[in-house]
């Protein structure tokens, strides 16, 4: 039955005494590339610190479309990481490795993973840690990692969005989205958003959104630019929209593709990409060197955090499963009636 945990996984692991790390732990695993109900709940062998990882004993783990992607047999995890799903947890850390020197047990951390996130325990890179801010529960900390670092690495990182520049965000209500316009509005930027029905549309418009159009029904790309245009499109739809983004982008405007819920394959006018001076970009995180995520990691603790802690910038969530529940996770996110983050509590 899809979800049912094994007879190994029936009893959850016991919390550790004071510094003990179990053997074994509770694990949502991808029993075979298919459908949610291919997510099955197991045991497996705690994982332990490499010399520049921490051991994260999760109190939670946010859902991503990489998950899905994954669990499909569509985005394998990168060389060396974990097979179990998962980017982003939130919890205590309770072992370092041996070259791990700015972290100590005890501390609370939210952490972006390569993989290994659907787990009561879960090994991260010390420089992809943050501590999770002042004022925020630490099960919704679990959210922040994989959009925070996504949107900074995309939007003010490569396309350079600066104060008094317009944002166009597709997608204005998944975590991507929300993050995006919550971020971009604290920052200063004008934002404009789609979505696709009525009710999404007032919800972007309460996170911040200065103008919100329905994609399905909507000439978006002709009011948009009639309006004065965007100078940044974070682009989560790829295939037909890709033409309509780049006809509503201002003169040296900004393209930067993140996802292709509408298609891999984009027809692209290269004379408007001349005309305009367009600068067309794409990235994904899960790829990133360890590096690079440290690097994003410290801007954000330097320019986001304090937006957090102050609540300028408040996380949006939508629904927390249990962890044997991940599947029915997975349907709630496919189902696209999401606002905000969707997270697993691992405890």
């Amino acid at each position: 039955m899809a979800n049912s945990p094994s007879d190994a996984a029936s009893d959850p692991a016991s919390a550790p005494a004071s510094g003990a790390v179990p053997e074994t732990m509770r694990a949502v695993e991808i029993a075979e590339p298919g459908g949610p109900e291919a997510l099955r709940l197991t045991q497996r062998k705690t994982p332990r610190p490499g010399p520049r990882e921490v051991l994260i004993r999760t109190a939670a783990a946010g859902v991503n479309r990489p998950d899905v992607l994954q669990r499909m047999g569509l985005y394998p995890p990168p060389p060396g990481a974990s097979d179990l799903p998962g980017l982003e947890v939130a919890g205590e850390i309770v072992a370092l490795g041996a070259d791990v020197t700015e972290w100590t047990v005890g501390d609370v951390v939210c952490a972006l993973l390569p993989g290994g996130g659907y787990a009561e325990y879960a090994a991260a890179d010390a420089g992809s840690c943050l501590p999770v801010p002042e004022g925020i529960p630490v099960e919704h900390a679990a959210g922040l990692p994989e959009t925070f670092f996504t949107v900074w690495a995309n939007v003010f990182d490569d396309a350079g969005l600066s104060p008094g520049e317009t944002l166009l965000v597709h997608g204005a209500t998944s975590g991507i989205g929300a993050t995006a316009i919550t971020l971009a509005k604290a920052m200063g930027a004008k934002v404009i958003a789609t979505a696709g029905s009525e009710a999404k549309r007032d919800v972007a418009k309460t996170l911040g959104a200065d103008a919100v159009y329905c994609y399905r029904e909507d000439p978006w790309e002709e009011e948009i630019a009639a309006a004065g245009g965007a100078d940044v499109v974070l682009d989560m739809a790829g295939g037909d929209f890709v033409p309509r983004n780049l006809a509503c982008l201002n003169p040296h405007g900004r393209h930067v593709s993140i996802a292709f819920l509408r298609g891999a394959d984009a027809p692209v006018n290269i004379f408007t990409v001349m005309r305009k001076r367009l600068r067309l970009s794409g990235s994904t995180m899960k790829a990133r060197t360890l590096k690079e995520k440290a690097e994003i990691a410290q801007r954000l603790k330097e320019n986001v955090w304090p937006l957090l802690e102050s609540g300028a910038v408040v996380p949006v969530i939508d629904r927390t499963f249990p962890l044997a529940e991940a599947g029915a996770a997975h349907r709630h996110m496919e189902d696209g009636a999401h606002v905000g983050k969707i997270l697993l509590k691992t405890r």
